[in-house]
């Protein structure tokens, strides 16, 4: 997929990284998710947050975006605390992908990408050229430029989720949060996604912070890797290649293992033990 859409926003700035977090504590219905979290998020980047189930992945993500406040703690942006931004000034300067969008009945692919355009609308600036290439190039980069005219009712879960990756896309902001954007995808699509997403990054200088599930497409697509344990605690980041390890996987996920080179990309891949009879895998 090639990128060609322009970033409207301000440049990012030289001194600390632009999306930072201090001494989070996070709840998530009554319930404390995380307590004292500090991330710095480089910027640039192509970073993956990993972890298992119900450990605060998605929680962190929406804290970073705004989407939920933290009982404690900071998320700062661009230098200051991302609180202190009006929802507009947020979304003009970083966009998420939630795990699970509602789309107003009836409305078509089209019609819900460009809503992605709404945070650079104004009273004296409405629809414009630069709106609808934009809404354009974002539909072709994920491939639903042909399904425009279609309801989004009337769309399978994987396309559903393009066009949600569209919609995102469309605010063209430089940093783009994503939860678990390959859900309902076939594993083609989600190489695609995640190719786009490498693009993005490699091509335009994007930040790229995902959620990811699968081990593997952490290490293959991840500059900076995130690793989250049950608690919400941070157990480990950096390089997939000097985080990944057979005793970290084994500790955070239960699972006995080997980490060997994926022979395509040379990044670190996790095989599982061995099955023995019985159903239990060799350590």
């Amino acid at each position: 997929m090639t990128v060609t859409s322009e970033i409207s926003e301000a440049p990012p700035t030289t001194g600390p990284a632009r999306l930072r977090a201090e001494g989070l504590t996070l709840s998530y219905d009554r319930r404390t998710v995380a307590e004292s979290l500090g991330l710095t998020i480089p910027d640039h980047s192509f970073t993956v947050i990993i972890g298992p189930n119900a450990c605060g992945k998605s929680t962190l993500l929406k804290a970073l975006a705004r989407m939920i406040r933290p009982t404690a703690g900071t998320v700062y942006l661009d230098g200051a605390a991302i609180a202190s931004y009006r929802s507009r000034e947020v979304a003009r300067r970083l966009g998420l992908l939630p795990q699970s969008s509602s789309a107003p009945n009836g409305i078509t692919v089209g019609d819900l990408v460009a809503r992605g355009r709404y945070p650079h609308q104004r009273f004296l600036r409405q629809w414009s050229t630069e709106d609808e290439q934009a809404v354009a190039e974002a539909m072709r980069q994920t491939g639903v430029l042909e399904l425009a005219d279609r309801p989004v009712d009337d769309l399978s879960g994987g396309q559903r989720q393009r066009v949600w990756l569209a919609m995102v896309l469309a605010q063209q902001t430089s940093i783009l949060l994503l939860d678990e954007p390959t859900t309902f995808l076939d594993i083609s699509h989600q190489f695609d996604v995640l190719d786009l997403c490498a693009d993005l990054h490699e091509q335009r200088g994007h930040t790229v912070v995902a959620v990811l599930h699968d081990l593997n497409q952490a290490c293959r697509y991840a500059t900076h890797l995130v690793v989250m344990r049950a608690g919400g605690e941070i157990v480990a980041e950096g390089a997939p290649a000097a985080v990944v390890t057979a005793e970290l996987v084994e500790d955070v996920f239960g699972l006995a293992c080997r980490v060997v080179e994926d022979p395509e990309s040379g990044t670190p891949m996790v095989v599982r033990a061995a099955r023995r009879p019985g159903g239990r895998s060799t350590g």
